[in-house]
């Protein structure tokens, strides 16, 4: 397929807005590849490449050559190009790596350079989210969208599912299963502004469980070799050895486990978030890798982890996805609750309660954060494991409006502030156009520490460097709470936030994982 080709079906997907018009056109791409361009084509329509590292930062795409008159590439030309791009190493490997790069994009038209800077740069916004794809490979395939679904969260590979569903059809796709040491998308919660609408929307009998304001961890245990993975997939195991030991010392012999790890203090209180997310950055980290790590110092028998000092992280779980050799996604929560008490030691299980009314799990909210935990969770017990999905069997609430936004630009302070970055601009997702809609400004509840870490932060992020504003690459995701949203002509958006101030960075997600323009008008509405 010629590369060409491809960019236009990008740009028009960009510049369509109805997600048949683009699920169409995304599936005309798909059914126009080779078998053997599958893996990249699709990894580009969905804005991404196939190498996860290639070495070419956003220093690297300032100054590019002409292009070309007349489009020569494919899309197997350019995979292979960027490949060996991704391949350079050693001395000399950074102007090689330049080299190549411009003889790439000294063969590309104006709209392939268009495209290639988007994937290069991680900022191809054309509406053509994994959800989207998903839909796109199920109609070039001629295959049920939601056997692709569920073959996409158990694979958490696109171009996989991509390939299966193009070569093989419905019975390639029924052969992704769970599969020990492969992470897959996790279930995830709606929010509510109350226990009164959570239980409202799971209804009684339910579930209430700790919210803790740690890491979201999937731990997979085959023999003594134990992987951990966050929330975005990545495998940080060498990062946090004490849980690997917790793991390891249960009695089972295959295990996928869903939860959290926290810091806690002396007492058994949670500590701030940073110190939690500091042990468990993921700079550098793999995404996908089989488990195995081998080594890590053993559980202590008999030892409770209710008071971690040290910067070490506890693990609590609340969800068993597999226990030797069986499955456990389809079962209800009831039975996969009850397995899991039978398989992790009950210091390392969340705490939770099972409330028939609403008085009960009032209180279990209250006691929650009394011990200093960020809310609840009330779920159902009737619900299956839907990896990947937030649906509404599980509602999370907190007692106030938070929504994780992203910064589109920093404003430099001043005063006492002054050659620090201060003043952020928030956007929230639009799901519609695949960009972000501005929704306001905040500079409070930052530290000096933040305000140190975010100015080299966004200086590194950088894409125009003005006197007053710095407009950034939008990568970072802020968790924001505000007390509420009100109309706005200032903003394209007609809404902004109400004291809008900072509580932490999540650099466990990204741009994509933040909340939506919908949420906010939602919230809106009340």
């Amino acid at each position: 397929m010629r590369f060409v080709d491809l960019a236009a079906t990008s740009a028009a997907v960009r510049a369509i807005s109805g997600r048949r018009a683009k699920t169409d056109l995304l599936a005309a791409a798909l059914r126009d590849l080779a078998p053997d361009e599958v893996p990249a084509g699709s990894a580009y329509l969905a804005g991404e490449l196939r190498q996860r590292q290639t070495g070419v930062g956003y220093a690297s795409l300032r100054d590019l050559p002409p292009p070309a008159a007349e489009p020569t590439l494919t899309v197997a030309s350019v995979d292979a190009a960027i490949a060996e791009i991704a391949e350079v190493a050693g001395p000399g490997s950074q102007a090689r790596r330049r080299d190549l790069l411009a003889a790439l994009f000294a063969t590309a038209t104006a709209d392939e350079q268009r495209l290639l800077v988007g994937l290069f740069g991680g900022e191809l916004r054309q509406g053509a989210q994994a959800g989207l794809l998903a839909d796109a490979v199920a109609r070039a395939a001629g295959v049920p969208v939601a056997v692709v679904r569920r073959a996409l969260l158990l694979a958490g590979d696109l171009k996989a599912v991509a390939v299966a569903a193009l070569a093989g059809g419905e019975p390639a796709l029924a052969g992704f299963s769970l599969r020990v040491g492969r992470p897959l998308a996790p279930m995830l919660a709606q929010s509510a502004a109350s226990v009164d609408e959570a239980f409202g929307t799971v209804g009684g009998p339910a579930a209430v469980d700790v919210k803790l304001d740690g890491i979201r961890i999937q731990v997979h245990r085959s023999g003594a070799d134990v992987a951990v993975f966050t929330r975005s997939l990545d495998e940080i195991t060498p990062r946090v050895p004490e849980v690997v030991a917790a793991v390891r010392a249960l009695p089972a012999r295959e295990l996928v486990l869903d939860g959290e790890a926290i810091a806690l203090d002396a007492t058994g209180r949670p500590r701030p978030f940073q110190e939690t997310s500091a042990r468990a950055a993921t700079r550098g980290a793999r995404r996908g890798v089989t488990a195995g790590i081998k080594g890590a110092g053993q559980a202590k028998t008999g030892a409770t982890p209710a008071a971690s000092t040290g910067g070490a992280l506890t693990p609590y779980f609340f969800d068993l996805l597999h226990l030797d050799g069986t499955d456990l996604l389809d079962a209800p929560g009831r039975d996969r609750w009850a397995a899991l008490a039978d398989a992790v030691t009950a210091p390392l299980l969340v705490g939770r309660v099972t409330v028939d009314s609403v008085e009960a799990a009032t209180a279990a909210f209250s006691a929650a954060l009394d011990a200093g935990h960020e809310g609840v969770v009330v779920k159902s017990p009737d619900a299956p494991y839907e990896a990947g999905r937030r649906g509404a069997a599980w509602i999370k609430v907190k007692p106030r409006h938070t929504l994780d936004l992203v910064v589109l630009a920093v404003e430099w302070g001043s005063g006492r502030r002054q050659g620090w970055l201060s003043n952020l601009h928030l956007g929230a997702r639009d799901p519609a156009t695949g960009g972000f809609v501005m929704l306001g400004k905040t500079f409070k509840g930052l530290t000096d520490e933040l305000l140190r870490w975010q100015t080299e932060r966004f200086l590194g992020l950088a894409v125009e460097r003005g006197d007053w504003v710095v407009t950034v690459r939008p990568e970072q995701v802020v968790e924001i709470a505000f007390d509420g949203v009100q109309r706005s002509t200032r903003y394209p958006g007609g809404v902004a936030l109400r004291f809008a101030r900072v509580v932490r960075y999540r650099d466990d997600k990204s741009a994509a994982q933040a909340d939506t323009i919908d949420t906010v008008r939602a919230i809106h509405r009340g």
